[in-house]
């Protein structure tokens, strides 16, 4: 399992780097499947409405209506009746191919399961959505779909009498219960919004609109697909007679003609299994995930900076405890905390110049402290030989997840304190540092790259002192299969470095404090 996740997400990954050169990094498709599922979602639930304007509950009436609408008014209810169908079919397409790349992405164990478990529910409700509102059009197709599902329906035997047999002749349907049809399809879609929103509910400032240049490229190709090709309308559904041949949605119905041939035992076990294997995945097999940020209070005021970075909600406040002169303190939920390390960049007692007592922030990880992080950039640095040294702090997830010489690797570079930075280039470690962070695109942890990003540019707390030269940080947003390109900047980084005169204010770090530092680390793991 782990080599096709690995092969899929340099898939993924190459064709990201294309659909980043058409419609470069923020508008790329593939990184804004969940926002386009949204926003397609909005597409439908309105010309829905809009076409329920328009449209006769009735059996009679139903397909009259349509067809009404799809050639007398085609300029406006007919493009409508299209784009409901073809903004529904692109949904279904967006939704399974986000469900493959966060599979890929493994970003639906440990911490991350609700989403993924919650997000089960919801493919269903799109299908039965989709299904029932194929029988409002009572073409020959409809009655294909309603004939087939009804009579897989009474194989389950729930029922007082079989719901087949209102199809069995043109006299046993009745608007009673057309109109039955009518309520489903309007009260599954809003389980549906209910489920897309719980969802969403373990997110911080969840995505759910997609660029405004995205989505109205979408919706443009879309309206162009419907005045091109409007969709079909079959003629009127007749009970008398078998529909002979059917013009299916693959998308919606392309399991249409797996029922009519397999027994329904088959399909209600299929159905079953399918469900439970992937509502299970996140535990097949389980994940040992790393401890969760652990939180010192002696060094926390509460300013709820870790609050607002944190991507997964896992940090709250809550009343101080322990008699501090402060309002809060945080608190870390560790069924939501996935150890990206966020929040250790972002609090502000993160400093590696503090010499005097033990290397602790208000809050840290446990596997990978401050402390010991300081003491891996040190012996990093003493890898480094010769003019224009880089030092590269890179994303386990992007083209530097792979250990190198005068390279570290974390969890995100949103783990990283900018103070860090002026402590590698004031005390001589390096004369350039290179952060390394997932394709820019879509960070693994949402927003690290966000907010790197804002702290250098000094747009949020904390911020990258202005003291440090940025002719000396370099920064390279590349994905796993671009190792090439990292080297290749790193390289031209440090030929730009060369020939720089030196940094001004550097103080050369000694072996007493470098020894220091790794003993602090050595102490502080040895504690824990």
């Amino acid at each position: 399992m782990g080599a096709a996740r690995a092969a899929l997400r340099r898939g993924f990954d190459r064709a990201e780097r294309g659909l980043d050169i058409a419609f470069g990094p923020d508008w790329n498709p593939l990184a804004q499947l969940g926002p386009l599922g949204w926003f397609l979602f909005w597409i439908v639930a309105l010309t829905g409405v809009y076409l329920f304007i328009f449209f006769d509950t009735g059996v009679e009436a139903a397909y009259g209506s349509v067809e009404w609408l799809s050639t007398d008014h085609w300029w406006h209810a007919g493009v409508a009746r299209s784009l409901h169908r073809y903004a529904s079919d692109l949904m279904v397409l967006v939704m399974f191919t986000h469900l493959v790349r966060e599979w890929a992405m493994d970003r639906y164990r440990g911490a991350r399961w609700f989403s993924w478990f919650t997000g089960v529910p919801v493919i269903w409700f799109v299908y039965l959505s989709g299904i029932t509102g194929y029988w409002l059009v009572w073409d020959k197709l409809a009655q294909y779909v309603a004939v087939t599902t009804t009579e897989l329906l009474d194989t389950l035997g729930l029922f007082g009498e079989p719901i087949a047999r209102n199809f069995a002749s043109p006299q046993m349907l009745s608007d009673r219960f057309f109109t039955l049809m009518v309520f489903l399809h309007i009260a599954i879609p809003l389980l549906l919004l209910l489920a897309m929103w719980i969802h969403i509910q373990r997110i911080s400032e969840p995505r759910t609109r997609p660029p405004r240049g995205l989505a109205v490229i979408t919706l443009g190709a879309l309206v162009a697909g419907s005045l091109i090709l409007p969709a079909p309308l079959l003629g009127q559904a007749d009970l008398a007679q078998v529909p002979q041949s059917i013009a299916l949605d693959w998308f919606l119905l392309g399991l249409y003609p797996v029922i009519e041939s397999v027994p329904a035992g088959v399909i209600w076990a299929g159905c079953v299994v399918f469900t439970v294997l992937l509502a299970g995945l996140p535990w097949l097999p389980h994940r040992a995930d790393p401890p969760a940020a652990e939180v010192f209070l002696d060094h926390c005021n509460g300013c709820a900076r870790c609050v607002a970075d944190c991507p997964y909600a896992a940090i709250t406040l809550e009343p101080r405890s322990d008699g501090a002169p402060f309002r809060f303190e945080v608190a870390v939920d560790p069924a939501r905390c996935v150890a990206c390390g966020i929040c250790m960049g972002s609090c502000p007692s993160s400093t590696p110049f503090r010499r005097s007592g033990d290397l602790i922030t208000g809050i840290d990880l446990p596997q990978r402290p401050l402390a010991q992080l300081r003491a891996e950039v040190i012996d990093a640095a003493e890898a480094l030989a010769g003019p224009g040294r880089v030092l590269t702090l890179a994303c386990g997830h992007g083209a530097g997840g792979a250990e190198a010489r005068g390279r570290i690797v974390l969890p995100c570079v949103a783990m990283l304190p900018p103070s860090l930075i002026d402590f590698i280039l004031s005390r001589g470690l390096a004369e350039g540092v290179c952060v390394a962070g997932c394709a820019e695109r879509d960070c693994q942890n949402r927003v690290g790259a966000a907010w790197t990003k804002a702290r250098f540019g000094r747009s949020r707390d904390p911020y990258l002192r202005a003291r440090v030269p940025r002719e000396r940080v370099l920064t390279v947003w590349a994905g796993p299969t671009e190792p090439g390109r990292l080297e290749a900047e790193v390289s031209a980084f440090s030929a730009r470095l060369a020939d720089m005169a030196p940094y001004g204010p550097v103080r050369q770090i000694g072996a007493e404090e470098k020894q220091e530092a790794r003993a602090k680390a050595i102490g502080r793991s040895a504690a824990e």
